[in-house]
């Protein structure tokens, strides 16, 4: 079951989802809207290998935005720093966004109980598109999860603050 905004704003009061900064104008019948911090990360290398940690360039989304070109991933964060215990929260990509081509993730977009911190967001486009920083950039769902339900646990990701790199080389370390 999706929870409600009257069901969001409970588990806030009960110190089970927070979002920070809140602003209850982001607060939709069934979400809350995410926005853009002010810095992306583009890699320049011709081929990602994924055992190796990614090399990315930090930009600055100025007053007059950024134009993000097809063919490259711009990881990004949203400016909120999210806490969830007790649901599973999914980040779904803003419809009026997607209609000029703009994903916010490829596959990238599950949450876990108990995960916290900022989001990272993996950006692409089908044409160049001028975005800006503080704008809405997707929503937050949660999702009724079960009682027993294990905290999310995992050193890669929890607590991330701003734009975190992909950690997948990680998974290679202890290959002979």
């Amino acid at each position: 079951m999706i929870l409600s905004a009257k069901e969001i704003q409970k588990k806030m009061s009960e110190g089970d989802i927070a979002v920070t900064p809140f602003d209850e104008k982001k607060l939709n019948p069934n979400s809350y809207d995410l926005t853009l911090s002010d810095r992306l990360m583009i890699s320049n290398e011709k081929v990602l290998d994924v055992k190796k940690p990614p090399v990315f360039e930090e930009m600055i989304i100025g007053g007059d935005g950024v134009v993000l070109q097809p063919g490259k991933i711009y990881l990004a964060a949203t400016e909120e720093y999210t806490v969830t215990k007790g649901a599973v929260p999914i980040l779904f990509g803003k419809s009026s966004l997607s209609r000029l081509g703009l994903s916010i993730h490829c596959t990238g977009g599950f949450g876990d109980n108990g995960f916290m911190g900022n989001w990272t967001l993996a950006l692409s486009c089908v044409q160049p598109i001028r975005i800006y920083k503080g704008m809405k950039i997707c929503q937050i769902v949660y999702f009724e999860i079960g009682d027993n339900a294990k905290l999310y646990d995992s050193v890669k990701y929890q607590g991330s603050k701003g734009i975190v790199e992909s950690r997948f080389y990680k998974e290679f370390e202890n290959e002979a």
